[in-house]
């Protein structure tokens, strides 16, 4: 096998696929890529059976072949040389891949593909789309209210539910919880109905997708175990779901709210990151007193003092005093653009709605703190 490819080509294509290779697994083939080379082009292909990635790109084949190599040493390899043509040749009847770029020249150690996992990347039937911008806003405004804990694994990922002809996507914690619907072309996705759920790691390559390809339609594909992206027949993943049943996340949404406040996004955010200095590091508490027309965001440290400050907003209800974890706080309101938001609540200890004056189609709710 003789191939050549520009180097900065070869990188680009690695970049992509580099963080799906589970560098602890002790499995040894899951530490190693495969590539193929066909025609004029080159295929990698990356998985640690959870998540998985093939990517192609553009090359000159002299001689076809197809073999397996560690994904961070060849990485490594790549990243240093000079944006140059680079050489791959596989050495016949011997297990050794040479390198030539210029006058530098390495030999890795490869294995042959017969012990890499055979994968799947598509699925007939349940397919739509999704531009990739709305790919994006979807992870922006949901992926920080994914839970790191592992003992409640149905939380640590994503939810995905086809409602009323929207893709409806949620994410909680248990503190917070942020909710996002998109218009879909299709009015029905079957699959979806009864909601599936996108683990963290997947969400990180799923958004990485996105990125790579911005403004285009990439199309979505699940079955009972996975779910399928293909980006323009050359980025492609697979991603296992998570099988468990998501949280009855419908509760944790007050189905109506007494009073709301209307407050300047840029000034809310900007107090709570200054207050917070004073919170207590244990609770990250701050405390915010709605008046009329103003609301302070106010913290007390036991051993280094307090602090607080005013902000205008409107709001003419009654007096509240009520507390959050500040990082949950600055969290949600940094999905958010400069605009007023509303927040709308029924007491002290009931959870928070925070909404945007100008786009209806996400929510974010998050739990009060004693203090």
């Amino acid at each position: 096998m003789i191939v050549k490819i520009a180097v900065t080509d070869l990188k680009d294509t690695l970049i992509k696929i580099l963080s799906v290779v589970d560098k602890k697994n002790t499995r040894l083939i899951l530490n190693f890529i495969q590539i193929k080379a066909f025609g004029n082009q080159l295929e990698m292909t990356a998985t640690d059976l959870e998540v998985s990635a093939k990517v192609t790109t553009q090359c000159i084949v002299e001689n076809p072949g197809t073999f397996c190599v560690n994904a961070k040493n060849i990485f490594d390899i790549v990243k240093e040389l000079p944006d140059k043509e680079l050489t791959i040749e596989l050495l016949e009847g011997t297990n050794s891949l040479k390198l030539t770029c210029d006058n530098i020249n390495f030999t890795l150690l490869i294995y042959t593909s017969e012990e890499f996992p055979h994968l799947q990347f598509g699925t007939t039937g349940n397919e739509f789309k999704l531009n990739s911008n709305q790919i994006i806003e979807i992870i922006n405004k949901t992926s920080h209210a994914i839970s790191n804990d592992e003992t409640r694994l149905f939380l640590n990922g994503i939810f995905l539910q086809e409602v009323d002809g929207k893709l409806r996507t949620v994410a909680t914690d248990g503190y917070r919880l942020s909710l996002v619907e998109t218009e879909l072309t299709n009015n029905k996705i079957e699959a979806l109905i009864n909601g599936i759920i996108i683990p963290k790691k997947g969400v990180l390559e799923l958004k990485k997708i996105a990125e790579t390809y911005p403004d285009k339609e990439i199309s979505i594909s699940v079955d009972e175990s996975f779910i399928y992206l293909n980006a323009n027949n050359s980025y492609l993943l697979a991603i296992r779901l998570i099988a468990k049943e998501y949280l009855k996340y419908q509760a944790v949404i007050p189905k109506k709210t007494t009073y709301f406040a209307d407050i300047e996004r840029s000034a809310f955010i900007n107090a709570v990151r200054r207050i917070k200095i004073m919170a207590n590091e244990r609770s990250n508490g701050v405390k915010l007193i709605l008046k009329e027309n103003e609301m302070i965001v106010a913290a007390n440290h036991p051993s280094l003092g307090e602090a607080q400050e005013k902000i205008n907003i409107h709001y003419s209800g009654k007096e509240f005093e009520i507390g959050f974890n500040a990082k949950f706080l600055i969290d949600t309101l940094s999905i958010f653009g400069d605009e007023e938001i509303r927040m709308e609540l029924n007491n002290e200890l009931s959870p928070i709605a925070i909404k945007s004056s100008k786009n209806q189609n996400y929510l974010c709710i998050v739990m009060p703190l004693k203090l």
